[in-house]
């Protein structure tokens, strides 16, 4: 399969293009504005087709799928030429600047009978993925209640206090993550406190068309430099935390031990806790890019694939400006 990319910028060159070259697939051309990010992304994976104008790239005859990772307000007129081209694509997230945006890319992805897969790889980070796996296997009983952190800080902003793409790009994972785990959302309230020009930070009650509840905190008021994403997904004497999209530990329903001098360790009962071994020489995504642009790659072969398409984006928009129009942002 031959691949189209659009945008050559550090995210696509560090996180996106290396795990979806792990797959069976050519970077056939790329494009981006940017002549400097072009010519290091040619010369890092050998490719000898480039543009500045995606146009060009999409009129060449020997692409069978689009990738790109462009700003959200290109989004739109880059994805509805290619599905009207015939193409499968793939965009990171978030598909377009609005929800109104996002259903036009969903009408266009109808219209052309051709998936959008958009990038919400929080779904295959690892972490998320074994505690997803857990609640599936039937191990875990009914989800009763989330509770999710995902901070960053306010170098986000560059010295501009915009919040918009803090929301865009940050807080969107969370308008998709939680339904992973509990299902559809059906309400959502929001409440902030700002810290100052560019320090916000967002409590966000959400309920589930299951009937559980959900917690959400972001914000922008903690160190990058930290550990800041933890989700803990509540059953009844059950409990899945994911602390870092790294390790995971399963709670169960254990007895006390420290009076009991024959205590052990019961797998049935006690918790169970999995780290990676960061030392193996392996090139493993904990992130889950890996998996994502693997997933995308079936659908683009029509192959049967769980990748999160523009329905899953829509969703996400909509839920995003219910948030933002409840803050008044």
């Amino acid at each position: 399969m031959n691949i189209g990319w659009i945008g050559c910028g550090t995210h696509a060159t560090q996180m996106l293009l290396p795990q979806l070259l792990r797959q069976d697939v050519r970077l056939a051309a790329i494009c981006d504005v940017d002549t400097g990010n072009l010519a290091r992304a040619a010369r890092q994976f050998g490719v000898t087709t480039v543009t500045s104008d995606y146009r060009d790239l999409l009129a060449r005859k020997d692409i069978d799928a689009i990738g790109m990772a462009i700003g959200p307000a290109a989004h739109l007129e880059i994805g509805l030429a290619a599905l009207a081209r015939g193409l499968p694509v793939f965009m990171e997230k978030p598909p377009g600047a609005n929800a109104a945006d996002a259903e036009k890319l969903l009408a266009a992805s109808e219209a052309a009978k051709k998936p959008l897969i958009v990038g919400f790889m929080k779904r295959y980070s690892i972490g998320n993925r074994i505690a997803r796996n857990v609640i599936a296997g039937g191990q875990f009983g009914r989800v009763l209640g989330l509770y999710g952190s995902y901070m960053t800080a306010p170098g986000y902003f560059k010295g501009s206090v915009d919040y918009s793409g803090f929301f865009l790009h940050h807080c969107v994972h969370y308008m998709d993550l939680p339904a992973f785990f509990a299902g559809p959302i059906r309400s959502l309230e929001a409440r902030e406190v700002e810290n100052g020009a560019g320090r916000l930070l967002i409590h966000v009650a959400l309920g589930f068309e299951s009937g559980a509840l959900g917690t959400i905190v972001m914000g922008t008021v903690q160190s990058r430099g930290t550990p800041m994403e933890f989700i803990q997904i509540m059953g009844d004497h059950t409990r899945l935390e994911v602390d870092n999209v790294m390790k995971v530990t399963f709670f169960r329903d254990p007895p006390f031990k420290v009076q009991d001098k024959d205590a052990t360790l019961d797998p049935e009962v006690d918790a169970l806790t999995w780290t990676p071994n960061l030392t193996a020489a392996a090139n493993e995504d904990y992130k889950g890019y890996d998996t994502l642009l693997a997933e995308t790659v079936r659908a683009f072969r029509g192959e049967a694939s769980s990748a999160p398409d523009i329905v899953d984006g829509v969703t996400a928009m909509r839920l995003l400006e219910q948030l933002r129009s409840q803050l008044g942002r």
